[in-house]
């Protein structure tokens, strides 16, 4: 039964992939073009002024593959290879949670499951380090953003599922509403804390001592030695709808595995609950 339940969620992972990599491809990669396209302005900015200085000249670098390739295929294969592994972890969350968050109907546990996938595995993490498209972020600070980016899933996805166990027990003595509030606010005060002690990525060792304490790294105004701005910063209208499409793709991706597996779980339980047939 297990088998089964896993495969159903790697097959809504990727056709979940597959309508999320549609909504990216039309809306996401024309801001990451833009963004590649302020990457190489800049960049050929920065050069001239360090040949007015009399800097040697580093050697560019070509990318393997094209931007059509990197911008279809790579962008596609990425997004329904993250998809088909995301559900696989959600079918294991769906029978981890069978049978033990009361007595729900397989669809509606689906669904929740979903937007705990969502909330734990994107959005939460998104609100303290949210996606940033090319352009933004430096060669120096890869290793520290993405072992804060993973910290940040691992405690998120923690405070979830302790909150969901606090609020069964909180249940019988405050009832369902109130006990789900109170675990719901327990989490977000934690998790506030936390946010509040993890150091923003302008604030990383490589950034303060190349470019000063910043809140990110968003990329400020080129300047020469006299101040005056010889390339623009980063586009905000650009980094906005970037990190907007990013949250769209990613609702898609998750509240696509919840509205595919969901019928599919109702199959295999027969349209029992969970409580009545619990999963593991």
């Amino acid at each position: 039964m297990e088998r089964k339940f896993i495969v159903r969620g790697i097959l809504a992972g990727i056709i979940a992939g597959l309508a999320a990599f549609l909504f990216a491809r039309i809306f996401a990669e024309p801001q990451i073009q833009a963004a590649i396209d302020y990457e190489n302005g800049r960049d050929a900015a920065q050069r001239l002024l360090e040949q007015a200085k009399g800097l040697p000249m580093e050697a560019e670098h070509s990318d393997p593959f094209s931007r059509t390739v990197q911008g279809n295929v790579g962008i596609g294969v990425g997004i329904v290879a993250f998809g088909a592994a995301m559900g696989g972890i959600y079918a294991v969350g769906f029978m981890l949670a069978a049978g033990r968050t009361g007595n729900l109907r397989p669809r509606t546990l689906a669904m929740l499951t979903a937007v705990g996938g969502f909330l734990g595995f994107y959005l939460l993490p998104f609100l303290k380090y949210p996606a940033n498209p090319p352009a933004i972020g430096h060669e120096d600070t890869i290793k520290d953003r993405s072992g804060l980016y993973l910290l940040m899933v691992g405690i998120s996805i923690v405070l979830l599922v302790v909150a969901v166990w606090a609020g069964q027990r909180l249940k019988p003595r405050f009832g369902t509403w109130n006990a789900a509030l109170l675990a719901a606010t327990g989490a977000i005060v934690v998790l506030g804390v936390v946010m509040l002690l993890l150091p923003d990525l302008g604030e990383l060792s490589a950034n303060v001592k190349e470019y000063g304490k910043h809140a990110t790294e968003t990329p400020l105004p080129l300047r020469d030695d006299q101040g005056k701005i010889v390339y623009p910063g980063f586009p905000a209208d650009v980094l906005y709808k970037f990190r907007l499409f990013s949250v769209g793709a990613q609702l898609i991706l998750w509240g696509g595995i919840g509205l595919i597996f969901a019928p599919m779980a109702e199959r295999l339980l027969h349209g029992r609950t969970l409580a009545e047939r619990p999963m593991v």
